[in-house]
């Protein structure tokens, strides 16, 4: 079990509601009628927070959850600074802390922004695209991909300038990449070192990699993300902060994230 903030909002949660439901069950038990205006002060603390963390605890584990981009790996579709939700139930509604999916719903598709949990360290969450599915063979050779033998096509855009925290990804050549029917934009060095090779996705698990294919930790470093630790699809900006980029970068405020 990963001690997270998942598994303390959930301890929260039921600490508070034992307490508050605690006292209710007592005063029935004593025949006396509940006064909201005189419980003691850890009962109205417990009654005070409870239906708050029981909301934030739902929104979370079942809804959405928030999260900030803290690298360039996924740039330049995601900046450092970045402030995301990720849909918690689009691959399937999972119970808090354990993680244990009770309801099968959807599996991921390629071309998705997933969040999850680092296979080496479940402790931190990664954010990257999915490239291959289960049982797919993915080729990389020469900053290009290939999905079971057809190369994914690749289009240049011209030189990327980058902004606030990503600025030393200034001169990286931007691309628009085409994996199968989901376009997005990438970023490569050629000078840059890589690893290449044939990656061969087994069942149950993803291959996934950065947008910023040159400086991104990703599956052609330490393998493949198991199904069970997705986290979930990120879809939307609803923030962006960048203290070395004028603050607030009110232009990508709202954007719907592919």
């Amino acid at each position: 079990m990963d001690y997270d903030f998942s598994f303390f909002l959930f301890v929260a949660t039921v600490v508070t509601g034992v307490i508050w439901g605690g006292y209710v069950a007592w005063l029935k038990t004593q025949n006396r009628p509940y006064d909201a205006e005189n419980e003691p002060w850890l009962v109205e603390y417990a009654h005070s927070f409870f239906p708050v963390v029981l909301i934030v605890l739902v929104l979370r584990s079942f809804i959405a959850e928030p999260f900030r981009i803290p690298s360039a790996s996924m740039m330049p579709t995601l900046l450092i600074g970045d402030f995301i939700l990720v849909n918690k139930f689009t691959y399937g509604i999972r119970l808090p802390v354990i993680n244990k999916k009770v309801i099968e719903v959807n599996e991921p598709q390629r071309g998705d922004i997933v969040v999850f949990r680092f296979p080496k360290d479940p402790t931190v969450d990664y954010i990257k695209r999915v490239i291959g599915l289960p049982g797919d063979k993915i080729g990389y050779f020469n900053k290009t991909l290939s999905v079971n033998g057809a190369p994914v096509s690749q289009a240049a855009i011209g030189t990327y300038e980058g902004r606030g925290q990503g600025q030393d990804m200034s001169g990286s050549i931007e691309l628009n990449e085409d994996l199968t029917g989901v376009e997005h934009k990438i970023l490569v060095r050629q000078e840059a070192p890589t690893v290449e090779g044939v990656f061969v996705v087994p069942e149950g698990h993803y291959f996934v990699m950065g947008d910023n294919r040159d400086n991104s930790n990703d599956s052609r470093y330490w393998g493949m993300v198991p199904e069970q630790n997705l986290v979930g699809k990120a879809f939307f900006i609803w923030m962006s902060w960048d203290w070395q980029d004028k603050g607030v970068g009110f232009d990508r405020i709202g954007t719907a994230l592919k």
